[in-house]
């Protein structure tokens, strides 16, 4: 093929022939494979008086120097349908797509194509004014009668192992694809840009997540919008969504939406995790109870400093807020907490609770928001825990959700989080007793 490189918008609307005899005009490009770095264009769609069909790229046997693309037969076979393969006019000219190294939304006004190993291949997404004038087909004009002018439009061109199209129907292979450019990303970074989409967009966003980064983008939306992703996506998969969540910014959420909503996504959720949800959607959102998460790590006081170092390190994965240890008895009473500088100086052979501290600082589930944040400060804590009035533990407040409660929502979301996403588990609070 003599298209060595060059834009789609170049070879678009181009005459197709067939022994120098015109059968129709070349529509679009065709990719099957989109989640290459660099994916190779699979062929051709040419718009005939029979209807758009497929031409292989095997089929391409020049770009002559009139503008004609000749192939070597008649294209027979209809083009396949949109679902089932991306294709490059169609899906992405003037879409918007997701710049995953440039943090932000962009629309396509160009493709980038370049002949490498004997393949042609998509290189580059031009979102540039220099792509607008391609397509309108003003760049010669620009070249010859005002090149200062031209000279100054910038070329702006993002390569396509950067580029993630928001597509609101997907096959599996793209939304793996834009799984893995997603997760190059922020989570407060990936919320900025669903806030700049539709809300069609951006439940189409959240459609190409896993359920794991899609919980960490959702913490960090303000409520309205969390609302309506939720009611987009639909509800089993809002569930699963809402199951990687940290426990208290779930409930948060379930909060704000209708009973009945609530209890239909409950009842799509793991049993033990709507047990403990319906638990703390009960408490006012500006008390610990509300503030409260159950993703801790607790532990009974016999053990030894080995043996407690040797199963946290099995149950790591499983939690990442591991900074103290919540030593409990059988019926859940908090007895002492341990730090983990603590638990790696102790000897190996010393038992919990004898370096456990057990001088505890504690707040109930009814404490107000500013108070709990007044204790995490005066103490010096990451971390602290609720507990009922039987001394029994029900959650802690970390010291990012203590700020939250206390700071304008805007700012609020723009901090840290001390916790991560975890795996789905049959309890939250995670055990090395």
């Amino acid at each position: 093929m003599a298209f060595q490189e060059g834009f789609v918008s170049e070879l678009v609307g181009r005459r197709a022939t067939v022994n120098d005899l015109p059968i129709g005009k070349v529509a679009d490009f065709l990719v099957n494979k989109p989640e290459d770095t660099f994916p190779a264009v699979d062929g051709l769609v040419i718009r005939t008086s029979q209807g758009p069909r497929f031409a292989p790229m095997e089929t391409i046997a020049d770009v002559d120097h009139h503008g004609a693309v000749a192939l070597t037969s008649t294209p027979k076979v209809p083009a396949p349908p949109d679902e089932d393969s991306l294709y490059l006019v169609n899906d992405l000219l003037d879409k918007q797509i997701v710049d995953v190294d440039g943090r932000k939304v962009v629309r396509i006004n160009d493709i980038e194509l370049a002949n490498t190993g004997g393949k042609l291949r998509v290189v580059a997404a031009d979102v540039g004014v220099s792509g607008l004038l391609r397509r309108l087909g003003l760049k010669g004009f620009g070249k010859r009668f005002t090149p200062w002018i031209y000279k100054k439009v910038p070329r702006s061109l993002i390569a396509w192992n950067s580029v993630a199209p928001i597509r609101e129907t997907n096959p599996s292979h793209v939304q793996l694809a834009q799984e893995s450019k997603f997760a190059r990303m922020h989570p407060s970074e990936l919320a900025e840009i669903i806030t700049d989409l539709s809300a069609r967009e951006a439940a189409a966003v959240i459609h190409q997540l896993d359920d794991e980064t899609a919980a960490d983008a959702l913490e960090h939306l303000d409520a309205e919008t969390q609302r309506t992703i939720i009611e987009d996506i639909g509800t089993e998969r809002a569930a699963d969504i809402i199951e990687e969540m940290d426990s208290d910014d779930a409930a948060d959420l379930l909060a704000e939406l209708p009973e009945e909503q609530q209890t239909q996504l409950l009842a799509e959720m793991n049993e033990y995790t709507a047990g403990e949800l319906r638990e703390l959607v009960k408490y006012s959102e500006d008390t610990a109870g509300g503030l409260m998460t159950t993703d801790y790590t607790w532990i009974y006081p016999h053990r030894t400093a080995e043996q407690t170092i040797r199963k946290i390190r099995e149950i790591a994965p499983e939690s990442e807020f591991i900074y103290y240890l919540y030593v409990v008895d059988k019926q859940d009473r908090l007895l002492g907490v341990l730090t983990l500088r603590a638990l790696l100086l102790a000897p190996p052979e010393a038992t919990i609770e004898h370096i456990m501290e057990s001088d505890l600082v504690t707040v109930s589930t009814d404490s107000r928001a500013k108070d709990v944040a007044a204790t995490i400060a005066r103490y010096d804590l990451l971390a602290v825990p609720v507990v009922d009035g039987a001394g029994r533990m029900l959650g802690i407040v970390t010291v990012d959700d203590a700020i939250d409660a206390i700071m304008p929502e805007n700012l609020a979301k723009e901090l840290p989080r001390l916790t991560a996403r975890r795996p789905s588990r049959a309890r939250p609070s995670t055990s090395s007793g």
